[in-house]
């Protein structure tokens, strides 16, 4: 069996709230071969504080102002020496054995594989099960939904030598428009087992520049059909609107 070094990689602005669990997940991985990097903003809350806390047990940290998680997590590619890179929120947190599992479903197929997805736990700020989320990847149905949990995967170094690093001139949506890049030809992977959990407190939890950004990178990059993306843009976004009614009636 093979152990890759496997790089996770972390972007915190002003976290401070879950940034010490999401650490410490890292931190206690049964797995044992990671490189850990925090790309911090240049928080001012308290954060900077729990890195130093940490600061022995971290690889790498950098602290400087940057523009958005994107411009972020390219700072961390640039610095790391894994073959596999995770990326995971300072306001999420992986199962104890998630990269032990990425792991041994790599070795298991035997095969070269670009991108590797799992299921997460969608949690609320308090950290209760919302439901269960992520599933495989399939061309057909990603060019117009992206359905792979992000914080549940696992990235091929080399998938960034041949595509590129995340367009910083997305703020929430770029790691959708990065596989759109690769479409059809992406050499994939699913998991099925829960690695990660979630809270929907995230940037791209449902907002209106989400969803634009979400059309954008589906005509730019995925070169679809403006027509059917301005339908699926309308559908997706009056099915999350009915979601959420429902969630407030229901409270």
């Amino acid at each position: 069996m093979k152990s890759p070094k496997i790089t996770v990689i972390t972007s915190v602005f002003n976290g401070v709230e879950y940034l010490e669990q999401s650490i410490q997940s890292i931190l206690n991985q049964s797995y044992e071969n990671i490189e850990y990097i925090i790309v911090d903003g240049g928080s001012t809350d308290g954060s900077v504080e729990i890195l130093e806390k940490y600061e022995h047990e971290i690889d790498v940290i950098i602290s400087e102002p940057d523009r958005g998680i994107y411009d972020a997590w390219n700072k961390g590619l640039k610095v790391s020496s894994g073959e596999w890179i995770s990326f995971v929120g300072c306001d999420d947190f992986l199962e104890t054995d998630a990269i032990e599992k990425y792991v041994g479903r790599i070795n298991q197929a035997n095969e070269e594989v670009d991108y590797l997805s799992s299921k997460v736990k969608l949690i609320n700020a308090s950290g209760e099960l919302i439901r269960v989320w992520g599933s495989p990847w399939i061309w057909n149905t990603f060019k117009w939904n992206m359905k792979t949990a992000h914080v549940g995967s696992l990235h091929n170094k080399l998938f960034f030598q041949k595509y590129g690093l995340y367009d910083i001139g997305y703020r929430v949506t770029g790691d959708y428009e990065l596989l759109l890049r690769a479409g059809k030809n992406l050499k994939y992977l699913f998991l099925d087992e829960i690695t990660a959990n979630m809270r929907m407190s995230g940037v791209s939890n449902s907002s209106m520049r989400a969803f634009k950004e979400a059309f954008r990178a589906k005509r730019v990059t995925g070169k679809r059909n403006a027509f059917l993306c301005l339908m699926d843009f309308l559908f997706i976004y009056a099915v999350t609107r009915v979601h959420k009614l429902r969630s407030i009636i229901k409270n």
